[in-house]
């Protein structure tokens, strides 16, 4: 019997492994227990950056490790390694191209090769820039020229991937403007996708919907959670961290304000930002930027009273919209479970743990501060979140499967009532 090929388990496998080596590090390299390095091996690769101890206080090395877990993670093990041979042997095999373009979803075999070269040198363009530029920030507020560059590299590295891990106890409160609006910058970059910047520097006469769309969202979200945060606010924060607080949730994980002293309105705001998350083809998670469009366009026309959905002059197919409004009720089943779960095998209220499992699986690592008191289970829940968002919940159901199954056979219509 021929061997079935299932892409979506060798991609989620990459990070099962990736997982396993770090844990095995940071447990023989920390005095962190076994599963809190599960816990931090997985916040780390996932680029989460939920933490149940806190990174600072773990030497250098250690803090080496998380952050080149973090790298591997964010880009993940399949384009790094792709990019590798790419870049050795100056092609890739046939096998290698389905690969990827299967857990892709958004090229032709024929982008692949020029896509992942994009990848890889606007990654480490981006996060060069950013590491000189906060070098320059850490220095000013009178750190020694080794730790301002160790500093520079780690959270601009932690930024771009969207991961939210810091040297510092109290992540970037307290920290000056310049540095405060680098990580701004570098978490929008590493959100809005490698599709949209292939776009962009390489179809700069045919922008796609796609492109059209993220950039879009992203403007909105972005404006939208500003005015509301600091309006919210205005009495205990600063517009730098409004915008700061608006950007972040978006999967990022760094805070500059302490979130307990937020109005509860502005609690609730974060957690829709948490569940929307970053782009397709990013380093960030949630259930991404062209879903949400995707949802609030088709429901907007439905009741206007439409019967399909046309974006920038281009209809969306109805499969599209079906897989949307799938992966949104898919993703909000899991977080409704994981929160009764975690209610149930944590003294936590609600709100703490519904704000806990929706930065877990949209790999935010933003807290309300119960991470460090969860107990064996309530962190075991936590991990699963974590690599959930990160593989995302639909491939998690295929890897599951032997192969997507495609049906061949169509049926007459039937109309139901509904509403």
């Amino acid at each position: 019997m021929k061997k079935t090929f299932n892409p979506w388990f060798y991609f989620s496998l990459t990070f099962i492994v990736l997982i396993f080596i770090g844990t095995i590090l940071l447990y023989f390299h920390t005095h962190l227990s076994i599963i809190d390095s599960i816990f931090t091996s997985t916040s780390a690769v996932c680029v989460t950056g939920l933490i149940v101890t806190d990174t600072a206080k773990l030497d250098t090395t250690s803090q080496i490790i998380i952050l080149s877990l973090i790298q591997l993670g964010g880009l993940g093990v399949m384009v790094l390694t792709s990019s590798i041979l790419l870049f050795v042997k100056g092609f890739l095999d046939l096998k290698t191209k389905i690969l990827i373009q299967k857990v892709g979803d958004y090229f032709s075999l024929y982008d692949i090769e020029k896509i992942l070269k994009v990848v890889i040198l606007y990654t480490f363009s981006i996060e060069l820039i950013g590491a000189i530029i906060l070098t320059i920030g850490f220095k000013i507020e009178g750190y020694s020229i080794i730790n301002s560059i160790y500093y520079g590299i780690f959270h601009s590295i932690s930024a771009f991937c969207n991961a939210g891990f810091s040297t510092f106890t109290n992540s970037l409160i307290g920290h000056n403007i310049i540095i405060k609006i680098t990580v701004i910058l570098l978490i929008i970059l590493g959100g809005l996708g490698f599709f949209v910047i292939y776009d962009l520097l390489y179809e700069k006469n045919k922008i796609t919907v796609h492109t059209k769309i993220v950039l879009t969202t992203t403007a909105f979200l972005i404006l939208i959670a500003f005015l509301l945060i600091y309006l919210l606010n205005i009495k205990n924060i600063s517009i730098i961290d409004a915008l700061f607080q608006a950007v972040t949730p978006r999967t990022a994980g760094f805070n500059t304000v302490d979130l307990n002293s937020l109005s509860i309105e502005t609690i609730f705001i974060l957690i829709i930002l948490m569940v929307i998350g970053a782009s397709p083809g990013s380093t960030g998670g949630g259930i991404k930027t062209t879903t949400f469009f995707l949802i609030f366009t088709a429901c907007f026309k439905v009741i206007k009273g439409q019967d399909r959905v046309v974006v920038f002059k281009r209809k969306i197919e109805n499969f599209i919209i079906l897989k949307a409004f799938s992966l949104f009720f898919l993703y909000t089943s899991i977080i409704t479970l994981a929160t009764s779960l975690l209610m149930n095998t944590n003294q936590h209220n609600l709100l703490k743990c519904f704000f806990e499992v929706t930065s877990a699986i949209g790999t935010v690592g933003l807290s309300l501060g119960i991470t460090s008191d969860l107990n064996f289970w309530g962190k075991l829940i936590i991990i699963f979140c974590m690599f959930l968002g990160r593989i995302g919940p639909a491939s998690f159901v295929l890897m599951l499967t032997l192969k997507e199954k495609k049906s061949y056979i169509d049926y007459p219509e039937e109309k139901v009532i509904i509403g």
